[in-house]
């Protein structure tokens, strides 16, 4: 055995998400079929495994924001990414997400923003 055989096995063995058909996201957002390609191709980029979780997110987001400690509003917007609340980010979360924020309407965009900052999710925001 050498080194690259057993990476590939242990790569192989890694649990692969695998994203719904583009047809069906081309259809739940507001984006095209060659957006959602582009897409895809960053994400997997960033996140080989199809999916990342909120330490990867972390590291990712950071990166826009090297002046800074962004670890706790990362945190928060990781959570209002992670729709399903499983502790990953899934491409499909990210589209949805994406939709909304760069595409959806007042009151999409505004229902997400509150969802954000809605930490504790009691339907409130508060000074805290």
């Amino acid at each position: 055995y050498s080194a690259d055989t057993v990476e590939d096995e242990m790569e192989m063995a890694t649990v692969r998400h695998r994203p719904e058909a583009l047809e069906l996201l081309e259809a739940q957002s507001k984006f095209t079929k060659k957006e959602l390609q582009i897409l895809y191709r960053g994400f997997k980029n960033e996140c080989p495994s199809g999916v990342v979780n909120e330490e990867t997110f972390k590291e990712i987001y950071s990166q826009f924001f090297p002046q800074g400690d962004s670890t706790t509003y990362a945190h928060f917007l990781f959570n209002a990414f992670d729709t399903d609340h499983n502790g990953s980010v899934s491409f499909e979360d990210f589209v949805m997400g994406l939709s909304i924020l760069l595409r959806g309407t007042v009151q999409e965009k505004l229902n997400w923003a509150f969802n954000l900052y809605d930490i504790n999710k009691d339907g409130y925001i508060t000074k805290e």
